[in-house]
């Protein structure tokens, strides 16, 4: 059971990152921020929860059937993530690349503490054993100073050269022509080897610079994710399941007129759109696994979203399902999800996995949190730093979707594009 009070917050113009910086103190955190980019469909501006009661760590064996009897027993908040290579519960596949990070590939914690924001107004929720903290917290999180920004310079590294993507590219296009898929998204990482930084920082500077609506700072003791992602992989309100896949990105510029050039030009961008709308009909029958009978339906197709780094291709796919299905079930089966895939979806992980060097672990995995009613939102894991403290290593990964249509050339700008936020960083003066 948990004490819930509401306080006003407008008075404090820096309440929070004030509450961010407190969090940090603990060494369970989880804070989302839609940056108040409001969407249809969103519930709260931000979302904090610090300081597990309990928690479920484990790797992709049995993990979905391990998080089904978690969630069902604890039948309260959650918050943590699956990374990509649970793929490996659901299918017959396996993860052989480097891994620098050591991540579990699923963490959940039931928070002692939570923090809801919307507009004017947090909503506390404090677990009965530490309810009498409330007060004193508060106090505390008012009392914290404004992180002060230190300029940082790390050696990034990247793990594929572009001779070594151009040519992994030509193979998948090779696969593609021969019809062992249509689409799959090819991934790169950029690492960093001896880094030290400080999370907290680099987090905020990051979400400063993209303001994305799916933005997430995790901590779990020394490893850290630092995302600034635009895209939603899966929602629950009720009995009504969201995903909104991205697809197609642009650049941005400062001239209005050329701007919105940019943008109209990836609205009528036939590579994009294909890209985008293989990935809806993939999603569509992700959600068919789960959904009453007719129930699927596509609420928006390839509209165009701003964001301040890059314009999205961004697809809204509903369905329903019934009261007595599992969250779980319908998280297990619809991952990993589309836009970080392809299709055929099986075919597309064994290429991914052959071809690239890299084990993805959380990257292109998803964060997000369980209601104590069932519901849930999870993020897609991109335009992320992840970062253990422990070893000292640093990572972030871009990828595309490559189809039939695909340059490798333009891919490969693309995925700088997308680079462009965490270099900017990690490396400014």
């Amino acid at each position: 059971m948990r004490t819930v009070i509401t306080k006003d917050i407008s008075p404090f113009s820096d309440f929070k990152n004030q509450l961010l910086h407190w969090a940090n103190q603990h060494r369970e955190v989880v804070f989302l921020d839609s940056n108040q980019y409001h969407q249809k469909y969103s519930s709260c501006d931000t979302v904090l929860a610090v300081d597990a009661f309990t928690s479920i760590k484990t790797d992709y064996e049995n993990a979905f059937q391990d998080l089904y009897q978690y969630q069902s027993q604890t039948k309260d908040w959650l918050f943590g993530y699956l990374s990509y290579d649970l793929k490996n519960d659901t299918e017959d596949l396996q993860s052989n690349n480097f891994d620098g990070l050591d991540f579990p590939d699923l963490f959940f914690f039931q928070p002692k503490k939570l923090f809801l924001i919307k507009g004017n107004q947090v909503e506390v929720q404090y677990l009965r054993m530490c309810d009498d903290e409330i007060e004193l917290d508060f106090e505390e999180i008012l009392s914290m100073a404004s992180i002060i920004y230190h300029p940082s310079s790390i050696n990034i590294q990247q793990r594929i050269s572009k001779e070594n993507y151009l040519s992994k590219v030509s193979k998948m296009l090779e696969h593609i022509h021969r019809g062992d898929i249509y689409e799959a998204n090819f991934c790169m990482e950029f690492f960093a080897e001896n880094a030290e930084i400080d999370p907290l920082e680099i987090y905020q500077k990051l979400n400063a610079i993209s303001e994305p609506p799916f933005a997430v700072y995790f901590k779990n003791n020394f490893q850290y994710l630092l995302s600034a992602s635009p895209e939603r992989y899966l929602r629950k309100e009720g009995l009504k399941v969201i995903s909104q896949p991205i697809k197609g990105t642009a650049r941005r510029s400062f001239d209005l007129e050329q701007d919105e050039q940019l943008k109209s030009d990836l609205a009528q961008n036939e590579k994009e759109r294909s890209e985008n709308i293989m990935i809806v009909d993939l999603v569509r029958n992700d959600l068919s696994h789960t959904a009453t009978k007719g129930s699927v339906q596509v609420e928006e197709l390839c509209q165009i979203y701003s964001f301040k780094q890059v314009h999205q291709m961004i697809s809204t796919i509903v369905s329903e399902v019934e009261n007595t299905t599992s969250p779980i079930e319908i998280l297990r089966t619809t991952f990993p999800m589309g836009s970080m895939t392809g299709a055929p979806k099986i075919s597309a992980m064994q290429i991914i996995e052959a071809l690239e060097e890299t084990k993805r672990g959380l990257y292109s995995g998803a964060v997000g949190y369980f209601t104590p009613n069932g519901d849930f939102d999870f993020n897609v894991v991109i335009r992320s730093i992840l970062y253990n403290a422990q070893n000292q290593y640093l990572s972030f990964s871009v990828g595309s979707a490559i189809t039939a249509q695909a340059i490798p050339e333009m891919e490969y700008e693309e995925c700088l594009l997308k680079a462009k936020a965490m270099f900017e960083v990690l490396q400014s003066k």
